[in-house]
């Protein structure tokens, strides 16, 4: 419950006083699948007006996202910064 309240005071202040962009930081965690998905869903509605970054671990919202960036050690001490445009492997899976 405090959960859908913290995200709805955010939701509320986005539909009042929206920002260019917003930094969301594992704010749906603790949240079951199907509020992920919706939660998700909102995003995208409002994403034509404003940017969200969002750090997740959770799938569905990885699911809803236009870019993802992520952090991976190939080697001991050597972190790598991966980033994927979902819209080009969507392009590249239509051909």
């Amino acid at each position: 419950e405090q959960a859908f309240t913290a995200i709805a005071l955010y939701f509320a202040i986005l539909n009042v006083n929206p920002a260019p962009f917003y930094i969301f930081d594992e704010i749906e965690a603790a949240l079951d699948d199907v509020n992920v998905i919706r939660f998700g869903e909102y995003l995208r509605r409002h994403s034509k007006e404003t940017q969200f970054i969002v750090i997740t671990h959770r799938k569905p919202t990885m699911e809803l996202a236009d870019s993802l960036f992520g952090v991976t050690m190939e080697e001991k001490g050597v972190s790598k910064i991966v980033s994927v445009k979902l819209s080009d492997i969507m392009d590249q899976e239509a051909v």
